[in-house]
């Protein structure tokens, strides 16, 4: 299998002669409905508002055929070691259920069965939580769950809870609060302890290594917060077999993860998997785990105009490395996707930012953009002047839903919220794209202005897990694009390696010890 940058690629000399689409008057319902692929989870993701034309995507093609996204795609699943600066391998899509039909034995354990057994534990031990049959030390019910951890251990596991929650609710599935800590900042978890009844609350420290310091630093003030309570009957771990946290006697459970998810993936491991399978019950989030697992197996389709996941990839290559915008938006027209965008940029930027190539050899082109993100109509109100006037453009992915989740509307002249809020959606996409001309400068809108979309008929805990694997997806193709690998974080090391030298006393460093003594 080659491995090459993607400045040798041949196929990428050639899209760089393509010239970009303009935009602003080629929307036609035919392109809109041609440039349009299945997603997954009833999802369809639509590129008809990208510069891209058949021939851009005929080049995408031979980009992708040359660059073997497939077959990279196949060698991952199969368990070959991917994660070459970790020598590990890459194993989340597995979580979901095998894509390929055989056994991956990975130090000496099927891991398949291994994470099946996992899931089952947690199926059992989530519904005797919902049950009552375990309860806290005082004998009390439990009502609220709060998960500990940072990075990947709170980021995308918040980010799917928000997503359920207005969804359990409208179909009247019993749900257990939901609360997070996570910020080392003692505030965050004062505010978090100050709003929770401490013996009807279940915490779950997430920690791979069971040695992060934030983490076991929230978790020692939650436990110094419980009083009489006994942390044994109130505290679960998610962590690693072989970590300090696996077996102690001050956990009521534990459950593993291994070194083969990484964090910013980890959302459908057991790291998502408690406490969503606690709060909102352990069926939802298999529906979640579903519509990952669909999403994962469309991404073998090796044509290009069949798999959303590797178009997106190659049109974000587009778009950076022919068309050099550094940025990108992703604005979801859905309240339940308020720290989805937050997610992502963990997901993308720690996966794809990167200096150097798979072997460590310094690369001549730009990775991955800065992503952020607000959800719609909020953001309308925010930056989207900077989107559509400012000096630079920034691609746009929408995320919008023909229903709301929990059904609750009313009429206010003439149409409903939720009509109004896809209207917002569809007048942004059409307006970034088109434009408007104006005698007064300050009222001109250039337009081609590029933007893609997600769309589904309403944001299901399937359509949610297909929304997540699409994103994980597109990441890891843009690594095989880019030759970076996209599994390891060794830009967040060092940071970490120089606090704890602040809190050794900065060991006669001059540049810490000055900015020290500002505080």
């Amino acid at each position: 299998m080659k491995y090459n940058n993607l400045d040798k690629a041949a196929s990428f000399e050639a899209l760089k002669k393509i010239r970009p689409v303009d935009i602003r008057t080629v929307l036609t319902k035919q392109r809109i409905d041609s440039f349009s692929i299945p997603a997954g989870g009833g999802m369809q993701y639509s590129y008809a508002a990208m510069p891209v034309s058949e021939e851009t995507v005929d080049c995408f093609q031979k980009l992708a055929d040359e660059q073997e996204l497939t077959e990279k795609y196949r060698s991952l699943l199969s368990g070959d070691v991917i994660n070459l600066g970790e020598a590990r391998q890459v194993l989340h899509q597995m979580l979901r259920g095998p894509v390929l039909q055989h056994k991956v034995i990975v130090d000496g354990q099927d891991k398949n069965a291994f994470y099946k057994e996992q899931l089952e534990r947690i199926r059992v031990f989530s519904e005797k939580i919902r049950s009552g049959e375990l309860r806290g030390s005082t004998g009390k019910k439990f009502d609220t769950v709060c998960q500990i951890g940072i990075g990947g251990s709170d980021l995308g596991p918040r980010a799917l809870y928000i997503a359920l929650k207005v969804y359990c609710e409208g179909k009247g599935i019993k749900l257990l609060d939901g609360q997070f800590i996570s910020n080392v900042d003692p505030d965050d978890a004062a505010e978090v302890l100050s709003r929770i009844n401490m013996e009807t609350t279940l915490f779950i420290v997430v920690s791979k290594s069971g040695t992060t310091l934030e983490t076991l630093t929230n978790r020692d003030l939650v436990i110094s917060a419980m009083g009489k309570l006994e942390p044994r009957h109130h505290v679960v771990a998610v962590t690693s077999e072989s970590s300090p946290l696996a077996h102690s006697e001050g956990v009521l459970d534990a459950f593993f993860i291994d070194d083969y998810i990484g964090g910013r993936y980890s959302a459908t491991s057991a790291v998502g998997a408690v406490v969503l399978s606690c709060t909102c019950g352990f069926d939802v989030f298999k529906q979640v785990l579903d519509g990952a697992h669909e999403a994962d197996e469309m991404c073998l389709e090796p044509d290009v105009r069949k798999n959303a996941a590797m178009m997106d990839a190659c049109i974000e290559i587009y778009l950076r490395n022919v068309m050099g915008l550094p940025c990108l938006a992703v604005l979801p027209y859905s309240q339940a996707l308020l720290r989805f965008p937050a997610h992502l940029q963990q997901l993308s930027m720690e996966s794809n930012g990167k200096h150097v190539n798979r072997f460590g050899e310094q690369i001549d082109y730009s990775t991955e953009p800065i992503v952020f993100g607000e959800p719609g109509t909020n953001g309308q109100h925010s930056f989207y002047q900077l989107l559509h006037q400012g000096t630079d453009i920034v691609p746009i992915n929408f995320i919008g839903f023909s229903e709301s989740q929990f059904g609750k509307d009313i009429v206010v002249d003439s149409s409903t919220s939720q009509r109004k809020l896809v209207a917002n959606l569809v007048a942004q996409i059409v307006a970034f794209a088109q434009g408007k001309d104006d005698k007064n400068p300050n009222k001109q809108f250039a337009g081609n202005r590029y933007s893609s979309l997600l769309s589904a008929k309403k944001l299901t805990p399937q359509t949610l897990g297909a929304l997540l694997a699409h994103y994980e997806n597109k990441t890891m193709f843009e690594g095989f694009l880019w030759n970076i690998n996209s599994f390891d974080q060794e830009g967040v090391q060092l940071g970490k390696v120089l606090a704890k030298k602040v809190l050794r006393g900065c060991e006669g460093d001059e540049a810490l010890l000055a900015y020290l003594s500002k505080f």
